[in-house]
């Protein structure tokens, strides 16, 4: 009897001992909250840019993209970038307060093996380098690197606002100022196009053909460039086409339902509007 005894105490010793050296110390023993797996400590921290892997393949990187970048002997030069789905651009640069002039190149780019950048070739031999971000493109400097620094914001180009909705469809003119438009001849009829590649609107006002550039913004909305141009006929009848570029002058937004796009200002009643056709 007392060598059983003696045998369940030493087991019961084993077993306490056990327990003990098992047991964690306080300094491994992590709060609860704060567990982390191993993988989820050894994996890496990935930062999103928004640029992606490949921009070349996975951003819609063509269009037309717009800013003002630091200047060191000027307010800031104002830039006007198109990239081309078939590897060409057109650039226009004004030099704000100074000449004010702005000069207009055009030419070829080529992206860099990671896709990821474009380098503009320039007409007096020189380059430019942009990185093709989500809606927007960042100037880069002339060792191909992003610009650092207070302005370093300041040196991005952001891409015009798209809507397919609107953009590469004709539309032809069914009411002005509230008349209801129609036209006997096909030739005489107001219509406008809006390309999106370009940011160039076209069209015919009933007498002249029309040319010029517009901008989408957030909102549904629009501006059509000041520059807009016309052919210079005359015509019997000049009621339409001046009311059609009177209402170019003063909308300032647009909506479309139903196939149906209305010209607005503000809030007010529709200027003009246009059914979408088929060509």
């Amino acid at each position: 009897m007392e060598k059983f005894l003696n045998l369940a105490v030493l087991s019961c010793s084993v077993l306490l001992i056990g327990f003990t050296s098992c047991k964690p110390k306080a300094s491994d023993n992590p709060n609860p909250d704060t567990i982390q797996s191993p993988a989820a400590e050894t994996a890496p921290v990935t930062e999103f840019t928004g640029d992606g892997h490949n921009s070349r393949i996975s951003v819609d990187w063509n269009g037309i993209y717009k800013g003002t970048i630091p200047c060191a002997d000027c307010g800031g030069i104002q830039t006007e970038l198109t990239l081309m789905e078939d590897g060409s651009f057109e650039r226009s640069t004004t030099y704000l307060g100074k000449d004010g002039e702005t000069h207009y190149e055009k030419g070829n780019f080529t992206w860099d093996d990671s896709g990821s950048n474009v380098t503009l070739a320039l007409e007096d031999g020189k380059t430019q380098e942009y990185k093709v971000g989500e809606n927007r493109l960042f100037h880069l400097d002339q060792e191909g690197n992003r610009i650092t620094g207070d302005l370093a914001d300041n040196y991005t180009l952001i891409k015009n606002k798209i809507d397919p909705m609107l953009e590469n469809k004709k539309w032809v003119l069914t009411e002005l100022m509230g008349k209801e438009m129609t036209f006997e001849d096909e030739n005489r009829q107001a219509f406008l196009t809006f390309d999106s590649p370009t940011g160039r609107v076209a069209g015919h006002d009933g007498c002249n053909r029309l040319m010029g550039s517009y901008e989408l913004r957030e909102g549904n909305r629009i501006s059509f460039g000041s520059g807009m141009a016309s052919t210079m006929m005359a015509c019997p009848d000049m009621e339409i086409s001046n009311g059609f570029n009177e209402v170019l002058n003063k909308v300032d937004n647009y909506t479309i339902a139903d196939g149906v796009l209305s010209l607005n200002k503000a809030r007010m009643a529709p200027l003009a509007r246009f059914k979408m056709v088929t060509e």
